[in-house]
């Protein structure tokens, strides 16, 4: 079966830790004769920015069945709203960007404070506020999603010249392989009922952080800290007993301390490699650079 080029689809946000840096590293860790397999379904509990979904399903044309989900409501509210009202969704960024695009510094940082609040009051239409989303990640500091501890979205504006706030190609494209895409909200755990022979999960939780300055977990209010991480190393092993396949990434300890070895022990009885990444998260430009990262796998004990 040949790939499908007819839907170049790709992230319609940027999200922190986006894998499209990793997709070299994720395709040779998936099975060699995934694109030749009947019936998979191919499973994101941790969806973000979903730059593995939109690669996998263009890669993988055979892979008809596909279930994401996220904790995070607003961008998965981004998900429904392009996948079943995209044209609705073009018109409102439209006439948020040409509002925005003729204003100068001041006022566009004014503008963009009115509309976070307007965000945080949750009481918008689904397309208003899939809108929103997309347009306060275009126009904030680093393309960040940051909420507090009462889950109000609170990343500053961010200073680009000409921000592209309503990407009609991408936003239909995406439209079109949504089309094959069942979307849940909610805790990842209740992917797992779908856990099964021929089912490939790719895990991209909130990554442990390095050190405390570099902790960013706070996509949703709750954080993600050790003892989730535990969880989540629990809800693997669960599904590789139910002959799931799974990949998961995660940060590497040892880039801080060559003796951290939380997920070496955490995933013993996994495959674990390590692999290059780039930090691109960091007000201090210097610090961005590359990265150790850890892939965890069960795909080799998966006949």
């Amino acid at each position: 079966m040949k790939k499908l080029y007819t839907y170049p689809a790709k992230p319609f946000v940027k999200w922190a830790g986006g894998k499209t840096q990793l997709l070299d590293d994720i395709k040779k860790t998936l099975p060699c004769d995934l694109s030749r397999r009947n019936g998979v379904t191919y499973i994101e509990p941790f969806v973000g920015g979903g730059a593995v979904l939109f690669w996998i399903l263009q890669e993988y044309p055979n892979i008809t069945r596909a279930i994401i989900n996220d904790i995070n409501a607003e961008l998965i509210c981004a998900y429904r709203v392009i996948k079943y009202d995209v044209e609705n969704l073009i018109l409102e960024l439209t006439r948020i960007q040409a509002e925005y695009l003729r204003l100068d510094e001041t006022a566009r940082k004014k503008y963009f404070l009115s509309q976070r609040e307007r965000f945080n009051k949750r009481n918008n239409s689904d397309v208003i506020t899939a809108a929103l989303f997309i347009f306060l990640n275009r126009t904030c500091f680093n393309g960040l999603y940051r909420v507090n501890s009462k889950g109000m979205f609170n990343v500053p504006h961010g200073k680009y010249a000409n921000p592209k706030i309503c990407d009609e190609e991408t936003l239909r494209a995406d439209a079109a392989i949504l089309q094959r895409v069942e979307i849940l909200c909610g805790d990842y755990s209740q992917t797992g009922k779908y856990a099964d022979f021929n089912v490939l999960y790719y895990f991209d939780p909130p990554y442990r952080p390095l050190s405390i300055t570099s902790a960013f977990t706070s996509y949703a209010k709750d954080g993600f800290d050790d003892n989730e991480q535990l969880r989540l190393r629990d809800f693997c092993r669960k599904i590789a007993k139910d002959k799931s396949m799974f990949l998961a990434n995660n940060s590497d300890p040892q880039n801080m301390d060559n003796e951290d070895d939380f997920f070496d022990q955490l995933y013993n009885m996994f495959t674990i490699k390590r692999v290059s990444a780039t930090r691109m998260i960091n007000s201090k430009g210097g610090k961005r650079g590359s990265i150790s990262e850890i892939m965890i796998s069960n795909v080799a004990n998966i006949p």
